[in-house]
């Protein structure tokens, strides 16, 4: 999972993508980057946070009206500083691109790429094998005729040869140098993009996210959503051009509302937070069901707070921020290796032991994926005193990798694919473990959106819209997983 943004302005953008990119630093904090263009393209990018990458002479080399920035969290690369985003190519007129997202026939084209169209990538991203198409495609529409200059048609042809040829999830944002910016998102609509307006002295703004947080940071407005299959284009006057390029069957990616967005966020109108507080509302009709009782419900921060609201209001117990987070340790989900994920938990989180002796401790997280950061967490609720503890997920149990932007590869890093739900207590240590039902997620919802039909729940029912992958390249992403766990952990 990654984050975009793109800006087509009437004066700097860097400021604006520079502050943007601190919106969205949840979605990534492996890498980030900005390419900004006025008669050229500039380009700083690098490992770390946002605050680590750029300095003030970064900030006044970056210049132009228009540009793009992108925060990493690899999945395909990862490995070095050239997988950083975004990507540059000479040709035609110049483009630069950032996506979001994972091409699950990545390795493919790279092959195809140089053998049948003379174009090298030389990273392992997928982003950049994405823009080498999206260019060659461009290419071929613009060579051999008499004008230079391109239309809107033109451009959404390009895309319409992405879609042919990429396959995946992913959203897009590019600069064609003096030409103007286009974005797109695959006929799947599983990453998410939205758009907003800005209106100034000397014309409209727009600005291209991942998430509306970025969009209200930067005071942007009259904002909508691209459709699976939609792209748009603004040209160098400033026009905006749409265009449904493929018919489009919208599954937005579930895991957006229960994990990776923020809650302020809007995901295809459907807000984050009232997601999680009916996700909470309808996990504890399941609890009640069962009879036991809690003293407590303690959330696991901060992604489930909203949810652990819901469910102490529903169930008439008290809420207590019982764990506290170390505000400076990253998101441990994201972080590349299983023995830094550990190492990171105990600095991330104590207990308010006030919170926890003597008491049903009712704990509640989004998600159980490998177990080890839980079993940790129920360690604490223990050694603070808890007399019971009930662990709970507001979402289902995780059982299939995702091929579309989520680090969760392999099959076999699944707690729920090695033990049954006792088993599962007893790894990780708890007197019961409860999971949110899929329908329960999916209707939560879809509450905000009903014309939203369905989600992508690929990993947790294993069903995928965009198709998954071939044996090759589920071995290849498989391999290149355990070997950035295995450099990550020594």
């Amino acid at each position: 999972m990654c984050g975009i943004i793109g800006i087509y302005g009437h004066g700097p953008v860097v400021g604006d993508l520079y502050n943007g990119l601190f919106a969205i630093q949840h979605r990534g904090q492996d890498a980030a980057g900005i390419c900004t263009y006025d008669d050229r393209f500039h380009l700083k990018k690098g490992f770390g946070l946002v605050d680590d990458v750029f300095r003030q002479k970064h900030m006044r080399r970056l210049t132009g009206s228009m540009g793009l920035a992108h925060v990493r969290y690899p999945t395909v690369g990862g490995g070095s500083g050239k997988d950083a985003q975004p990507f540059i190519v000479n040709s035609p007129f110049g483009i630069a691109l950032a996506h979001n997202g994972n091409v699950t026939n990545f390795r493919e084209l790279k092959t195809e790429l140089f053998r049948d169209d003379r174009r090298q990538v030389n990273s392992d991203c997928d982003a950049e094998a994405l823009l080498n198409v999206f260019a060659d495609a461009l290419q071929k529409i613009v060579y051999g005729r008499d004008r230079t200059t391109l239309v809107p048609d033109d451009v959404f042809a390009a895309v319409e040869a992405v879609f042919r040829r990429v396959t995946g999830a992913y959203s897009v944002v590019a600069v064609i140098a003096g030409v103007g910016m286009v974005a797109f998102r695959d006929p799947f609509g599983i990453r998410p993009c939205i758009m907003g307006e800005r209106d100034g002295p000397e014309g409209t703004d727009y600005c291209v996210a991942s998430e509306s947080v970025v969009l209200d940071l930067l005071d942007f407005h009259r904002t909508r959503n691209l459709a699976a299959g939609e792209a748009i284009f603004i040209d160098q006057t400033g026009a905006l051009h749409a265009s449904q390029v493929v018919p489009g069957t919208h599954r937005p990616c579930i895991f957006e509302q229960v994990y990776f967005a923020r809650p302020d966020s809007f995901i295809d109108k459907v807000s984050v937070y009232k997601t999680r507080y009916r996700m909470g509302t309808e996990l504890a009709k399941k609890f009640r069901e069962t009879g036991l009782d809690v003293d407590v419900v303690i959330p696991v921060p901060e992604s489930s707070r909203t949810a652990a609201t819901a469910m102490a209001e529903a169930l008439g117990v008290r809420y207590s921020e019982g764990l506290v987070k170390n505000r400076y340790v990253g998101r441990t989900f994201i972080m590349p290796g299983q023995k830094q994920r550990e190492k990171s938990i105990r600095r991330k989180l104590n207990t308010i032991k006030l919170e926890f002796e003597g008491k049903r401790v009712l704990l509640l997280d989004d998600s159980i994926v490998r177990g080890s950061t839980s079993r940790q967490i129920v360690r604490l609720a223990r050694e603070a005193g808890a007399e019971k503890v009930y662990f709970l997920s507001y979402s289902s149990p995780v059982k299939h990798p995702c091929y579309y932007g989520i680090d969760m590869q392999t099959k076999g890093e699944f707690i729920a694919n090695r033990h049954d739900l006792e088993g599962i207590a007893r790894e990780l240590g708890a007197d019961r473990v409860i999971y949110q039902d899929v329908e329960a997620m999916v209707r939560a919802a879809r509450a905000g959106n009903p014309d939203i039909d369905a989600f992508c729940t690929a990993c947790f029912t294993g069903e995928y819209p965009a198709g998954t992958v071939s044996d090759a390249e589920r071995l290849a992403i498989e391999e290149e997983r355990r070997s950035i766990a295995a450099a990550a952990s020594n």
